[in-house]
């Protein structure tokens, strides 16, 4: 047992047709323990309504993030000492996104800007057909495996302050995605990606904060892969590489 012997965590109740409000709990403190597992005891020893969203606890789905001590955070991978603030710990729901109820956030619309920015692939061969070889050491396919490695935790999406001012902007993860296929010799159809994300909410809106590239527990880079869009976005305008 560390010095310690209990915590005070503050969690963020509510829903969507009620306004979050704090309620505290006293938990006891434990060496190496993790934020979900003091959002586990509450909900298994305090009070059985906490509701919240976790699965593999090894960082590997992403489902339990949530914002701790007004930060984006894998849950199941921070540990308690790292962000006590005194002996006190703040929990709440994900930051840009409507509340199902507590520390459950909607992933719908973090998920509808991944299919806004045309997230999905678009073929080259047919599936009787054999599979294209890929050369591993160009520069499309090294920009294209920077990105592969998104979970969509929607971390990044949660502490972009532009995400937060501008509702239609697509976000970072969805942008990296965009990116990630449009380096991809596998996919046919560079133009309808730059199409969809060079519009109202696209890659031109952010405004190069970094958020995303600082908080991605997987740490990838978001920022850059938006700056590549712009780049390939601009040089199209103008008549060069599609």
């Amino acid at each position: 047992m560390p010095e310690r012997d209990h915590l005070t965590v503050t969690v963020q109740r509510g829903g969507p047709n009620e306004p979050l409000r704090p309620q505290t709990f006293e938990v006891p403190a434990y060496e190496n323990q993790t934020v979900l597992d003091v959002v586990s005891w509450i909900q298994q020893n305090a009070d059985p309504t906490l509701t919240y969203r976790f699965a593999c606890r090894v960082g590997m789905c992403g489902s339990c993030a949530m914002m701790v001590n007004g930060v984006p955070r894998w849950t199941c991978r921070t540990h308690v000492s790292k962000v006590l603030d005194g002996n006190a710990i703040e929990v709440g729901p994900l930051r840009n996104l409507p509340v199902i109820k507590d520390l459950a956030a909607d992933m719908d619309p973090f998920f509808d800007k991944w299919v806004a920015a045309e997230g999905q692939h678009h073929p080259t061969r047919t599936r009787d057909e054999d599979i294209a070889p890929i050369d591993p050491v160009t520069d499309e396919r090294q920009a294209a495996n920077a990105g592969i490695e998104c979970i969509n935790c929607s971390v990044c999406y949660s502490a972009c302050d532009t995400v937060a001012g501008n509702p239609d902007y697509l976000g970072p993860a969805a942008l990296q995605r965009a990116w990630t296929l449009y380096n991809d010799a596998k996919d046919a159809d560079r133009n309808a990606i730059l199409d969809a994300v060079s519009g109202k909410g696209g890659c031109h809106s952010c405004h190069s904060m970094g958020s995303c590239t600082a908080y991605c527990p997987n740490e990838l880079d978001p920022l850059s892969a938006i700056a590549g869009l712009k780049r390939a976005t601009a040089k199209r305008f103008f008549g060069g590489r599609k």
